[in-house]
């Protein structure tokens, strides 16, 4: 089952020559999702091959370098004659806002747009095996992160034991590895627990957005294999990330590591650092215990499955 999150935009406030504005892409197999939407999202999404099939876009705020590339996607869906409703996820008391920008050009698109508010804690997308969860952040706007958390796998199939107890091969495996018990020509009982192991871990990505580092965060990110962090500073200028509602890559690396996430995506690196921005991965990755890493626009992470 694909889980793979592509960067459209890793730039702060401020775009540079070779970094967007914020904007992640993320495919779970084929259901596509995107993460803000910066100014010029859109060309991102054409020049990286990620298609256009989204039908949730999930706002943290809305500063204008996280929502401005909205009405031009519209626009773009709307000539392309898309007819299916598109779901924008806005943080409660921004509903407004996000309605204005999607009729900005004075037309509004003949497709449905429906605008919902929510809040830290609200499950926001309650799919078959997986949900998205909208956790508190603290950024200087109303605003909110979000993590894919995918429902727990079947424990695997233990096929040599099951033929150790008489089950023929057939049918009756399919039975067991679904939960259900069979009954042998002879009468006796099998039951799934003597043939299916524990149940297995799904996987666990989540997007901060902007946000001064927060404890809610290590409990949205608990075990994740992908925490994508706000890291718009180097830890010299972590006094300028408070003010502002930002992080350092050192406090994102020791959230990460409260979190015991797997890998860490330093995002949202500020303008000042072009040139030299993969300082900020030098300085996450000293303090991260596992994986840190600074994408550049166009990287696309698979996230494997965590027994893989």
């Amino acid at each position: 089952m694909t889980l793979a999150v592509t960067f459209l935009g890793t730039s702060g406030a401020v775009p540079t020559g070779q970094r967007n504005t914020s904007s992640v892409f993320l495919r779970r197999e084929g259901d596509c999702f995107l993460f803000d939407c910066g100014e010029g999202t859109q060309r991102q999404m054409m020049r990286f091959g990620t298609g256009f099939g989204i039908d949730h876009i999930f706002l943290s705020h809305t500063h204008g370098d996280h929502v401005l590339g909205l009405p031009g996607l519209l626009q773009t869906w709307d000539f392309n004659e898309r007819d299916r409703a598109i779901a924008i996820h806005t943080p409660n008391g921004t509903r407004q806002l996000v309605r204005n920008l999607t009729s900005a050009t004075g037309a509004r698109p003949s497709y449905p747009v429906r605008v919902h508010e929510v809040g830290p804690g609200d499950t926001v997308l309650d799919a078959e095996e997986y949900e998205v969860r909208a956790f508190e952040t603290d950024h200087r706007a109303k605003s909110v992160g979000y993590a894919l958390i995918e429902d727990d796998r079947k424990g695997r199939f233990d096929r040599e034991r099951a033929e150790e107890l008489g089950v023929p091969v057939g049918p009756r495996f399919s039975t067991l590895h679904a939960g259900d018990a069979v009954e042998l020509d002879d009468g006796t009982v099998v039951h799934p627990d003597e043939v299916v192991g524990d149940p297995r871990p799904g996987r666990t990505v989540a997007y901060t957005g902007d946000t001064r580092p927060i404890g809610a965060t290590v409990e949205a990110a608990a075990d994740a294999d992908l925490l994508i962090h706000d890291a718009t500073f180097l830890d010299d200028r972590r006094e300028r990330a408070g003010e502002t509602g930002h992080s350092t890559a050192v406090q994102a690396a020791e959230i990460a590591n409260r979190a015991n996430a797997k890998r860490l995506a330093l995002t949202h690196v500020s303008s000042r650092y072009a040139g030299h921005e993969y300082d900020i991965e030098d300085e996450g990755q000293a303090f991260f215990d596992g994986e840190a890493f600074l994408p550049d626009d166009g990287d696309e992470i698979e996230v494997p499955y965590p027994d893989d």
